[in-house]
């Protein structure tokens, strides 16, 4: 083993220390919400105890306890600063977490392994808000996170629709000419397919584009790229090679931020689901009394509920406050199945 392969062990574990020790912060803040207060002597006792006992080998108790200490420091002011929490899926880096430090740059951010987890955690009050992708331009909508909407008690209170922009990252150092392999979730590889071809990389399906970067980063394995975020790379420590790859320049994505209770701003735009049968022209009259009432439709998508029914998802311009949707919601409640507005809010375009 030669200096440098030690170097690129050290550096894998420090990428992995730091990811950690993020993930740990996220944990602290959480706690502030079950604790009568941040300082807890008790329980700062018991764990420096026990870090000191557990230290073994080259890592002395001393040492062990002084870091410890500063972690434990640093964790107790990041409680003091009362973080709103943002729960998205997916790992560190992903597109959701993008979109949401666009809406709330100074918001602590947690990944969730499914949707479900981000619905559940912010209805349970673990997360304060929770950011989604509810359709894409060339992927269309995004099913599990739609089909959850239908039923969910959560209120959407803000929208972001952004471009996505994919990069080909790697580990510096890398020696681009030894690329043969590009790790990244299946639609994003799709997404850059032409991309992949003239550049000779073979596409290997990863469960998400962020976690690509973080895998890539941590094991460093020789001659493989991943396809992520700009904020990716730059959270990962990776060097981008080329920045948007992908085949097509409108490829973009929108999001919904979701809350236990609605947003307090008048928006301008709405939306709203219910359920359509297969009785005739049910879909139509509801349509046109938005139609009447000239009010512009943005968005309306279809998802199967139960047999026979379908859950019908649509966004208009115009605030719940005004006269006009207030009258036409009144009309469309008294027509349609299952009428529910999802919320009123403001969207950010990029």
């Amino acid at each position: 083993m030669t200096l440098d392969d030690l170097r690129l062990e050290i550096d894998k574990i420090d990428a992995k220390i730091l990811s950690l020790l993020n993930e740990r912060m996220e944990k602290a803040i959480l706690t502030r919400k079950f604790k009568p207060a941040t300082e807890d002597k008790g329980r700062e006792e018991a764990v420096l105890d026990k870090i000191s006992r557990a230290s073994h080998g080259l890592v002395d108790p001393r040492f062990s306890s002084t870091m410890y200490g500063s972690i434990l420091s640093e964790s107790k002011r990041l409680q003091t600063l009362g973080y709103k929490t943002i729960g998205f899926q997916g790992e560190h880096g992903a597109y959701s977490e993008v979109a949401s430090r666009v809406l709330m740059p100074k918001g602590a951010t947690i990944p969730c392994i499914e949707f479900s987890d981000v619905f559940e955690s912010v209805e349970s009050g673990l997360f304060d808000y929770g950011i989604v992708p509810v359709e894409n331009t060339l992927g269309g909508m995004v099913g599990p996170v739609n089909s959850i909407l239908i039923y969910t008690n959560l209120r959407v209170v803000a929208a972001v629709d952004m471009p996505v922009r994919h990069c080909l990252v790697c580990p510096p150092g890398t020696d681009h000419r030894e690329l043969r392999y590009a790790w990244s979730h299946s639609q994003a590889l799709a997404q850059c397919r032409q991309f992949l071809l003239r550049n000779h990389l073979e596409a290997v399906p990863y469960y998400d584009t962020a976690g690509a970067a973080k895998a890539v980063s941590e094991t460093r394995p020789k001659g493989v790229a991943a396809i992520a975020s700009k904020f990716a790379a730059d959270l990962f420590g990776l060097d981008i090679i080329k920045e948007d790859i992908q085949d097509s320049p409108h490829n973009r994505t929108r999001f919904f931020v979701v809350a236990m209770a609605a947003g307090e701003e008048t928006g301008d735009k709405c939306s709203a689901v219910f359920t359509a049968g297969d009785k005739a022209g049910s879909l139509f009259s509801v349509l046109r009394v938005f139609a009447d009432a000239s009010i512009n439709l943005t968005r309306i998508e279809s998802v199967p509920d139960t047999p026979g029914k379908y859950a019908i998802f649509i966004d208009f311009e115009g605030s719940a406050k005004s006269s006009e949707v207030i009258g036409a919601l009144a009309k469309v409640s008294a027509l349609a199945e299952d009428f529910r507005l999802l919320g009123c809010y403001k969207e950010t375009r990029l």
